[in-house]
């Protein structure tokens, strides 16, 4: 509304005689509206923070919350279920305490959120006048729209960057608590990982925090094995998609190949653990070795090596795509075969490409972790025998943050120091690709 009626009042500038508008109506229009939307919804969104409270403090100083009981956890889960029920969320209260409170929250919510709409009114209205009284035919109202906008677009365009910050702060603080309790060089160069959740918190065994084991297994299985299988695989499908296929094979391919990408992990990880996983033990029994076990790193990074074709491949492709047709005319012009070409034109020039997928698919292997639970075990073994169990970062992570561990633990504190480390180990992947990107690009720009 407040849009239409700026707009019809710019309008109503432009046909008087002899005056020139500085911008078109329609940049009028969204300047209103810019002013009306905006502080409307910031105080919506502040308020909306702050209601809750407001709302619990209203029913805390009623009559019906004065048997409280004084334990926290009783008197908190109390009010939670009456809160449900007042806002309509839960059929029914358990506690009988809670029946009473139910009708105080009802009254508090509608009260609270009565003054929310008002004041969301005026502040809407009021800058709606405000900015509809400030229309002219010399406003520059396109100038001001535009930086609104493009204000907006820093702001979204900083959300991933603010989350990245949010994260490693959020990391850095809790790793550097786990640091006060475990020393940095003990759990960075300790070969024996088994952190004992039950034991004395304000004096830990160092000695069992040793995370050698589990970046062995994240580079292992996830760099190493998966590459193995991934980037062969991944780099020849692209090339005989590009060069070889006819047109209608590659449009039945391409996406069944990238279908794999689509595939949820927790089935990798099924077909990790009944059908690869058993099919090596098999096979390994057949060739004489003793012992071997049904979950091990091999099978793992098999089957992740398979998850993740789709990243080497479709990044290969496209690269190899888009190199310039001319280059392949002019190498086969000079007497060079097709491989030749592929070998030592096609390929050079789209490394770039490469290895940017290359990198995106190792970042992508050793975050995994479904598959590595379902098929390599728990098991933090340091070990260069693919058969045996191993285990990764990830897959701590999630074991010690599931349990019951107090956060003030170093056992619950050391999947925090983990993540650190496979953060930095994750940026330092990226910027080494950005580098061998960056000196290629310019050899063959």
């Amino acid at each position: 509304m407040a849009w239409l009626a700026a707009r019809a009042r710019a309008w109503s500038f432009r046909k008087e005689e002899g005056t020139t508008l500085a911008s078109l109506p329609t940049y009028h229009g969204w300047y209103v509206a810019l002013w009306i939307a905006i502080p409307a919804i910031l105080f919506a969104v502040v308020w909306n923070a702050i209601a809750p409270n407001l709302i619990l403090q209203s029913v805390l100083a009623s009559p019906e919350a004065a048997g409280l009981p004084d334990v926290d956890f009783q008197r908190n889960t109390i009010l939670r279920e009456a809160r449900a029920v007042a806002s309509g969320s839960a059929p029914a209260v358990f506690n009988q305490e809670a029946k009473g409170l139910i009708e105080p929250f009802r009254e508090a919510i509608s009260r609270y959120n009565t003054i929310g709409f008002i004041v969301t009114a005026l502040i809407a209205f009021m800058a709606g006048a405000w900015s509809y009284l400030r229309l002219k035919p010399n406003f520059s109202a396109r100038s001001r729209v535009e930086r609104t906008v493009m204000a907006i677009l820093l702001l979204a365009s900083l959300v991933a960057t603010l989350t990245t910050l949010g994260i490693l702060a959020s990391l850095i603080f809790e790793t550097v608590r786990f640091f006060g309790m475990v020393s940095p060089l003990d759990f960075l160069f300790g070969t024996f990982w088994s952190p004992d959740p039950m034991a004395n918190p304000d004096n830990p065994d160092p000695t069992r925090y040793g995370a050698i084991p589990l970046f062995w297994g994240t580079i292992f299985i996830g760099a190493i094995i998966a590459m193995i299988v991934a980037i062969p695989l991944g780099l020849m499908s692209a090339i005989y998609l590009t060069q070889y296929a006819n047109p209608k094979l590659r449009a039945w391919v391409k996406p069944a190949l990238e279908i794999l990408a689509g595939v949820p992990t927790v089935v990798y990880g099924y077909f990790a653990a009944l059908t690869v996983a058993p099919f090596i033990r098999d096979l390994a029994m057949s060739m004489g070795a003793s012992n071997p076990s049904s979950e091990s790193a091999l099978a793992a990074g098999l089957v992740m090596g398979v998850m993740i074709i789709p990243f080497v491949s479709s990044m290969a492709d496209d690269s190899i795509a888009a190199v310039p047709q001319s280059m392949r005319d002019g190498s086969l012009a000079m007497g060079a075969t097709t491989s030749e070409t592929i070998k030592k034109v096609l390929v050079p020039a789209a490394l770039p490409g490469i290895v940017a997928g290359v990198m995106l698919a190792i970042s992508r292997a050793i975050g995994e972790t479904m598959i590595v639970v379902m098929a390599a075990s728990t098991a933090a073994n340091l070990s260069a025998n693919p058969l045996d169990r191993m285990t990764t970062v990830t897959v701590q992570i999630v074991k010690m943050l599931t349990g019951e561990g107090s956060f003030d633990h170093p056992a619950t504190l050391s999947a925090f120091a983990l993540g650190f480390v496979l953060f930095l180990v994750t940026l330092g992947l990226n910027f080494i690709a950005l580098r061998v990107v960056k000196k290629y690009r310019e050899a063959y720009d």
